[in-house]
């Protein structure tokens, strides 16, 4: 029996070796094509058999929504089909591709340098609409030739600046529509120095708040529109959600937003291919942090960033303790985007590839977006993560039609929001849009002065606008007039003032805390009912507790007096 099956096998291997070589090397081809083909989740055969026809748009949406019923429903391309470029089928093709070649259009920002509250410098990168439009006469000042042409701000994703070939696309596309472009480069990034003791982060929206603010208050009239990519985008969505309908803009787009951080943490580290964009990122933030080693050295735990291996490392040796998060996942958690879905109050366009190798799907808050009447979902089945090359020669980006077709079709009709508590500036409102500092930054990294040296006086009148605005978020409306009122009173009565003080923080710091506490007394005693009227609610609630309390307590106390008097009588 068993020389049978000995002589079995050997007729097998005799008859495998009559195979020719050139077969097992065809099949070991074979299977390694068709293991490359799903490692890097390729598509060009399901393309292929669809005959190239792409995939639709899916939207998810209120029912009751009249942004997508007035808005939505009138973008062609946001109800068309998504075909990737053929021979970019893949979803990590695209990425890498968009990174490495990106095929940008060609043009040079004009940058102002703007510095922030806390002394931390941002770089404004502008682009407007007559330095890419043909036969146009070009100036040195960015200030708009129109007033009433609408801005678009744009926030970067990770370790991205307005150098980005994705960001260029959407910044010479958005322009050549006839709209300005400002691109809102994060701290230290756009070859700007750190200048305090604050970096950016997934979750840190104040920096978008104050240049929101600033360009509100420099041009009141103007329009603006709000798009933010890949973290950019959860930090737009953490922002339109943290101040609600007060806000300054008429509608926004977030496109790639990896919306749930822990999630993402959690993909990002799950299979090797994505492993791959972990180490990538965290070289890029390593390399950001070389940029400005000695504040990270005295900040962060420089020895742990240097031997960061993913984006978890370096939040954990830098993004945590800058941020003063007690643990990463309690950074991550604070941080998502997807916890502020529900507070968003204007139109929001939100765009996702499924296929997307580095904000996973799984993250997607897909209820959250449909009860929200503001929000529209777009979710295309392939694009990879900001990519989404269209066209046989890959020239052009779809999501950046996609956007500017919405915030088009947006401005024409009647769903812009308009901020609903609008608090009046503080000192008359003038043009200093073109008192720079601006420089031309142009394709080799030189940077050419237009202007003069920057001023802090934009800066101080924007702090002092910013805490009244908060004020007028917390009081009820009638206060608001006096406040404004009280605020131009001090700045008139205080400006003799702020001129003898040592420093211009001081002056700073004074125009701020003199309006402050007049409204505060006038306030307190204006309101002095409702204080006692408080205290008379507290009281009669909690007597039978504190009465119940007092005669345990003191009861003993209380009959031996009674019987003392009693019998003394």
């Amino acid at each position: 029996m068993d020389s049978e099956a000995s002589s079995a096998y050997l007729l097998l291997l005799q008859s495998l070796s009559q195979i020719p070589i050139d077969h097992y090397l065809i099949a070991t081809a074979f299977a390694i094509i068709v293991y490359l083909y799903n490692f890097i989740e390729c598509h060009f055969l399901e393309d292929f058999f669809s005959g190239f026809r792409g995939s639709p748009v899916e939207l998810t949406y209120n029912s009751c929504s009249q942004i997508y019923h007035g808005v939505v429903s009138n973008c062609k391309i946001l109800h068309g089909k998504y075909l990737a470029t053929p021979w970019l089928s893949t979803p990590h093709i695209q990425t890498c591709f968009l990174n490495f070649f990106g095929r940008p259009p060609v043009f040079n920002y004009k940058r102002q340098l703007f510095t922030t509250p806390d002394g931390g410098t941002l770089a404004l990168d502008w682009l407007m609409a007559s330095d890419v439009s043909g036969g146009a006469v070009r100036t040195d000042s960015v200030v708009s030739e129109h007033e009433y042409t609408p801005i678009v701000v744009v926030i970067p994703g990770l370790t991205s600046d307005s150098s980005s070939a994705y960001l260029k696309h959407l910044a010479y596309h958005t322009a050549k529509r006839g709209w300005n472009v400002i691109v809102s480069n994060h701290r230290g990034l756009g070859g700007v120095s750190i200048t305090s003791d604050c970096f950016y982060n997934a979750g840190w929206t104040e920096d978008i708040r104050t240049v929101i603010n600033y360009l509100h208050k420099e041009q009141p009239e103007t329009t603006l529109f709000l798009v933010g990519t890949s973290i950019g985008a959860n930090v737009l969505i953490k922002f339109l959600g943290e101040d609600g309908e007060n806000i300054p803009v008429a509608g926004a787009v977030a496109v790639c937003s990896p919306w749930d951080l822990l999630i993402g943490d959690r993909f990002i580290t799950r299979r090797r291919v994505q492993k791959f964009y972990d180490r990538a990122l965290a070289v890029g933030l390593q390399g950001y942090a070389k940029l400005h080693q000695p504040l990270f050295t005295r900040l962060a735990n420089w020895e742990g960033i240097e031997k960061s291996l993913s984006i978890r490392d370096f939040d954990d040796h830098a993004t945590r303790i800058v941020g003063k998060y007690e643990t990463v996942d309690t950074y991550y958690r604070r941080c998502s985007s997807s916890i502020y879905v529900q507070s968003v109050s204007l139109p929001l366009l939100c765009i996702s590839a499924l296929d997307d190798p580095v904000c996973t799907r799984e993250a997607i808050p897909w209820d959250e977006c449909r009860a929200n009447k503001n929000i529209v979902l777009a979710t295309v089945k392939h694009g990879g993560h900001l990519a989404f090359f269209e066209g046989i020669t890959a020239s052009s980006l779809w999501w950046v039609r996609a956007v500017n077709e919405f915030l088009s079709v947006l401005h024409s009709s009647q769903y812009m929001h308009v901020q609903k508590k609008m608090s009046k500036p503080s000192i008359p409102v003038h043009s200093s849009i073109d008192q720079g500092p601006y420089v031309n930054v142009t394709e080799d990294g030189m940077v050419a002065a237009l202007n003069k040296e920057p001023t802090m006086d934009n800066v101080e009148e924007l702090h002092v606008i910013q805490d009244t605005h908060e004020i007028h978020a917390s009081v009820p409306e009638e206060k608001v007039n006096e406040l404004d009122e009280l605020v131009t009173n001090a700045k008139s009565d205080d400006s003799s003032g702020v001129a003898q003080t040592s420093s211009a923080d001081d002056g700073m710091v004074l125009d701020v805390i003199k309006p402050l506490k007049r409204y505060v007394g006038q306030l307190s005693r204006q309101s002095r009912w409702s204080f006692w009227l408080l205290v008379y609610i507290a009281i009669t609630t909690s007597w039978p507790l504190v009465g119940s309390m007092l005669y345990f307590v003191l009861g003993k106390k209380v009959r031996d007096i009674l019987l003392g008097g009693l019998g003394r009588r």
